[in-house]
């Protein structure tokens, strides 16, 4: 939980109360009672009384209600990890937050190899997920990201050297945030932070800029079918022969049909087989 000794700090209304924590909420000891990105409620007297339910909730880093996962990758130098970029994938809907993908230095690219990307992104068309195909240098696909980003709380992934501290800092408000005056009403705000864990986002919205966002650990899946839902392009292709069906060996699958009739990307298959086994031998296995 990102606070500083003891204080949270609440936007509301352009401003920033320091605020504390009313005991009724300290008492669940836990270290999710409140949390970057949490809505809640100040008393005139500048104490958190309520945190309202929650959209999602990331274990690592510790966020709540984030609306956008930025999955950001280079189109070269370096090039784009696609195992990795399915990972972090798989993260984002295990989180219940929406993926978005940025390949930056798209300048470093020849016009054959763009081409080459994007084929490799085809199947974000099929997931209707947005992509950005951008050039920081060139400031190439910079305000139309703007434009999509605003009003939005907004988490940055990917690996390192790709350029998402050069997005960033073109995405951001310089402006730092000033304490403001306690109001004599109760207000509603986003948790934010001093210490720039929320960074304000030119035009309305934040950003959350956290290594734990590019972590390629897989989530705690608990079983087979909870990994099956995690595959959107998974969903309504028919009825497979078997009710409990895993899609690998078994006759009549219609997810393996979609594969061979290329209305499932087969990429995105393969992988589906990597993590179900890999799950299966380092954490399923140890409650059979």
């Amino acid at each position: 939980m990102n606070k500083i000794q003891g204080f949270y700090y609440v936007k509301s209304e352009d401003k920033v109360y320091e605020c504390k924590l009313r005991g009724i909420l300290k008492r669940k000891e836990s270290k999710d009672n409140c949390v970057v990105g949490d809505i809640v409620e100040i008393s005139e007297d500048n104490y958190i009384i309520n945190v309202e339910e929650r959209k999602n909730l990331v274990e690592r880093p510790l966020v709540a209600n984030i609306d956008y996962l930025v999955i950001q990758f280079a189109g070269k130098d370096p090039d784009i990890d696609y195992e990795r970029l399915n990972i972090l994938l798989l993260r984002s809907f295990y989180y219940k937050i929406k993926p978005v993908i940025i390949i930056n230095k798209i300048d470093l690219l020849s016009a054959e190899e763009l081409e080459e990307v994007k084929k490799n992104l085809e199947f974000l068309n099929k997931l209707d997920i947005k992509y950005f195909l951008i050039s920081q240098k060139e400031n190439i696909g910079i305000e139309e990201l703007k434009v999509f980003l605003k009003d939005k709380i907004t988490a940055f992934g990917g690996p390192s050297g790709v350029g998402k501290s050069s997005i960033i800092n073109l995405l951001q408000n310089e402006k730092k945030l000033e304490t403001g005056e306690t109001s004599k009403r109760l207000r509603r705000g986003k948790h934010t932070t001093k210490d720039t864990n929320l960074l304000e986002l030119i035009g309305g919205g934040y950003i959350i800029d956290t290594p734990g966002f590019s972590s390629v650990e897989l989530p705690d899946i608990k079983d087979a079918q909870e990994l099956i839902a995690l595959f959107p392009e998974f969903t309504n292709r028919g009825n497979c022969k078997f009710n409990n069906c895993l899609h690998l060996n078994e006759p009549s699958c219609a997810i393996k049909n979609s594969v061979g009739e290329g209305e499932i990307e087969r990429s995105r298959y393969n992988f589906y087989k990597k993590v179900y086994e890999k799950l299966k031998e380092e954490r399923w296995n140890r409650y059979e």
